[in-house]
């Protein structure tokens, strides 16, 4: 194990683009790999058991995370070799420093060949230095990523990482139905004894606001966390996508489509941005919404839920189950917190969550090994087959697992995780390496939820009924292109975030919308858009 110490982050991003997969590789610059095929294996399809032909072992980076910290003595580190003999040499780096070591691994040429734990569009700043793959040309030695993409209609999807030159540099998780987590977490105790019932949308949620400040007018009914690493950004976030818009706040999205008018507008200048700032500022106006909501650390935010002085805040999964009740439970014993189902705006009931994760790149420098095949067979099974996904979240069965006829698993008498086993004496992720946020995610809707409690199950059965968001069409930069918009980027997103919150608070009336829009234009964002729209024309005139 190596371990890497801290130094500058070389950052660069931009948009991505597409083509259409349709189910196989590119040729491209594709060359014979007849001798770069040593271990692997000659017949090697869908569902099969991968196992190199000769002991082999392929450097990776990884991203060591302090909640389960690396261990040489994992047993998924030796019934990994054990299975498909191969044996993974991590370059260990803290999770706080994994882009920046990232970035310095590959600009310096010493990446491993293995480089996980990628957010799109992260891989664009290294495509035109050449020092990462186009793995697009490689698909067909993932015979199990194919077939996802083909089996869960994941074109689009896969199409809108594809750059200018057609391909892609990133093998991104797959999952067969997007996974919405985060909501609003509410007072099911102060519901009921308001006779109010659950919110279904942004409007019945202000009404719920306004019918708890009735009863409680010393309360702000709603106060908020996730501040970091900008104001309210899951608040902010989450109504972007209810209102139609690609994402704001922690997710801010600089263009969003206008399907109608069948051209990119500006996020942040849209109608649809003003609308949805129009809604939070009368949530503050009218004492609902916490001012401090946009200042506060999550710890005040909590403290306050704890103390009775809010009744709604922004959830997940795990924070409900790890910070709001545990706290609750403390100083209001009587309370009860439960998710609200992803509150339906304007843009309809749509499930928002994205069906790809996070990705793995591969070092250029990999092409060129005579084990490359077997390690694309050998990635293809780890993180994209079924049996491997199981493998990566579960471990083994009979030792951290038992599943009973109907294909139940249940993890064993003496191992915990999330809570969900509390007299385990050991832990899947932190004795033994499973559940692990490098090799487990993505995969079949019921592997995704087999951890899921019953009540999370309702909550995702809910968001899993309603359609899925169309994908933007692509609008592949080029790199001159790319450049140019990474300039415009920072001043254009600083000037809406500051705006954002001018308008939320009433320290700008949104009477000026007009003339904020006419400074955006001053910061390049015409530009921006021609820009983007030309890309775009660019793509349907070529490809159609």
């Amino acid at each position: 194990m190596v371990q890497l110490s801290r130094r500058q982050l070389l950052f660069a991003a931009g948009a991505a683009a597409v083509v259409s997969v349709a189910g196989c590789s590119d040729d491209g610059d594709k060359k014979d790999l007849a001798d770069n095929r040593a271990g692997a294996m000659d017949k090697y399809g869908v569902g099969d058991q991968f196992k190199a032909t000769t002991a082999l072992s392929f450097s990776m980076l990884y991203n060591n995370h302090p909640n389960y910290p690396l261990k040489d003595d994992w047993l998924f580190w030796s019934e990994l070799k054990k299975r498909t003999g191969v044996t993974i040499e991590p370059v260990a780096v803290p999770l706080s420093d994994y882009e920046q070591k990232r970035s310095v691994l590959i600009g310096a040429g010493d990446a491993p060949f293995i480089i996980p734990k990628t957010y799109h569009p992260q891989e664009d700043a290294y495509v035109s230095s050449g020092a990462i793959l186009p793995v697009s040309d490689y698909l067909d030695l993932m015979p199990n990523f194919k077939d996802k993409i083909e089996k869960w209609n994941l074109q689009p999807e896969i199409d809108s990482l594809r750059q200018e030159d057609g391909k892609f540099y990133l093998l991104p998780g797959l999952h067969e139905k997007p996974w919405q987590d985060y909501t609003l977490a509410v007072r099911m105790d102060i519901l009921e004894q308001l006779k109010i019932p659950v919110p279904q949308t942004w409007d019945d949620v202000y009404n719920m606001l306004k019918a708890m400040k009735a009863a409680y007018p010393n309360v702000y009914p709603f106060s908020d966390r996730f501040g970091k690493p900008n104001p309210a950004g899951n608040l902010l976030n989450m109504l972007a996508l209810a209102y139609g818009l690609q994402g704001a706040g922690w997710n801010f999205q600089h263009t969003s489509w206008d399907a109608s008018a069948k051209k990119f507008v500006y996020t942040g200048a849209s109608e649809q941005y003003k609308a949805m700032l129009d809604y939070l500022h009368k949530l503050v106006a009218e004492g609902l919404l916490d001012p401090e909501t946009f200042t506060q650390t999550d710890d005040q935010a909590r403290q306050k839920l704890a103390s009775g002085k809010s009744f709604v805040i922004s959830t997940n999964a795990q924070t409900l189950v790890n910070d709001y009740r545990p706290d609750m439970a403390k100083t209001l014993p009587n309370a009860r917190m439960a998710k609200i189902p992803f509150p339906i705006g304007p843009a309809g009931p749509v499930n928002p969550a994205s069906r790809l994760e996070n990705g793995i790149m591969i070092s250029t420098k990999a092409r060129d090994s005579k084990n490359f095949v077997a390690m694309m067979q050998f990635i293809d099974w780890l993180w994209y087959s079924d049996a491997g996904q199981e493998f990566a979240k579960w471990g083994v069965e009979g030792t951290t697992y038992t599943k009973d006829s109907a294909g139940k698993r249940t993890l064993a008498a003496d191992v915990d995780v999330l809570g969900l086993n509390p007299k385990g004496t050991k832990h899947l992720q932190k004795d033994f390496g499973f559940y692990n946020g490098i090799f487990a995610y993505g995969g079949r809707l019921e592997l995704v939820q087999s951890f899921f409690s019953a009540e999370e199950m309702e909550f995702q059965k809910v968001l899993n009924a309603r359609p899925t968001v169309a994908v933007p069409p692509p609008h592949p930069l080029s790199d001159a292109e790319r450049e140019q918009v990474t300039l415009w980027e920072t001043p254009l997103k600083d000037y809406v975030y500051q705006n954002t919150l001018k308008f939320i608070l009433g320290q700008r009336a949104l009477g000026e919308w007009d003339a904020y829009v006419t400074e955006l234009k001053g910061k390049n964002m015409a530009s921006y858009l021609d820009l983007i729209n030309k890309a775009y024309d660019r793509y349907q005139k070529k490809h159609g």
